[in-house]
């Protein structure tokens, strides 16, 4: 007999209206418990202090999403708690940090949109957290604690932390012109792939098709490329401000091992056991960075 997972009853019935009120009334929990950890933290260093109010809010989700029943209330936790940490830490706003400030406020708002525009409500979770779960080789709540949701938290603020020097001031340079044009250049593929894709998708007449056209022809996943390049760019901008930060490098390096070695190959055996022609496409185009020659 199969384990409910569920620590509360659930609220797979719920319309898509309430399930936003859930979302919303999680999310204003998670922060007021942010904020009152930051409080009586508030002597010790700004990283430490964002760091563990960011993890008090993570677990606020995560309650919240084992009384739900669906750990996909996590999802916009991603584009949500950035703008968040980076605005706590703007203590003055110089020119970079406002660019810093603005470009992540971009990025958020556009891909919070986009998980909102997608989401279906309490009754839908994630394919790859249903698949996960009905692997069972651990208990679920361990699993959407450390794997589904406490990770993620994890690599968002490991990218993070490369932009931390961008807000202790400093006067603008070339690097600072590298990094504006690269992390713009990444919020707009990665709109454009999702605008793309969601297209394609609504087109009855491409079920079962593979999606090859626009940024999708050159690219298996160019709404990854695009994240990966976006925490590259804000590393630019700490690299500009410090380069004795150089080390926080391995932020951004996190993001391509958390893409290329997990999301990505999840996407590509998902996507060739519903589409014949996938393993055709997988041969021509690239997963993430497209050919500079022609495909064979």
């Amino acid at each position: 007999m199969a384990v409910d997972y569920r620590v509360g009853r659930g609220l797979d019935g719920a319309s898509r209206a309430t399930g936003f009120v859930v979302v919303a009334v999680t999310y204003l929990v998670a922060g007021g418990v942010a904020w009152a950890v930051a409080e009586v933290l508030r002597t010790h260093h700004p990283l430490t202090v964002t760091f563990w109010a960011d993890i008090a809010a993570t677990l606020v989700v995560f309650l919240a999403s084992m009384v739900a029943g669906n750990s996909s209330l996590y999802d916009p936790y991603w584009s949500v708690a950035p703008p968040v940490v980076v605005l706590a830490w703007t203590s003055h706003l110089g020119a970079r940090a406002a660019i810093v400030d603005v470009l992540v406020l971009v990025w958020a708002a556009r891909l919070t949109a986009n998980w909102a525009l997608g989401w279906r409500g309490l009754g839908h979770e994630d394919w790859r957290y249903v698949r996960i779960r009905g692997q069972g080789r651990a208990p679920w709540w361990l699993v959407s604690l450390t794997g589904i949701q406490l990770m993620p938290t994890l690599v968002v603020f490991a990218g993070l932390l490369a932009v931390w020097p961008a807000f202790g001031g400093g006067r603008l340079n070339g690097i600072d012109a590298v990094a504006a044009v690269v992390t713009v250049a990444a919020i707009v593929v990665e709109a454009v792939a999702d605008i793309q894709l969601r297209r394609f998708t609504a087109d009855p007449g491409n079920r079962g098709k593979v999606a090859g056209r626009g940024l999708w022809r050159v690219s298996r996943h160019p709404n990854y490329l695009g994240e990966i390049t976006f925490w590259w760019g804000l590393w630019l901008f700490g690299l500009a401000a410090a380069p004795s930060w150089g080390w926080t490098v391995a932020g951004p390096i996190l993001m391509v091992l958390l893409f290329a070695l997990v999301s990505v190959p999840m996407m590509d055996r998902r996507s060739l056991a519903r589409r014949p022609a996938y393993a055709e496409h997988m041969r021509r185009v690239p997963a993430l960075l497209p050919r500079l020659t022609g495909s064979r």
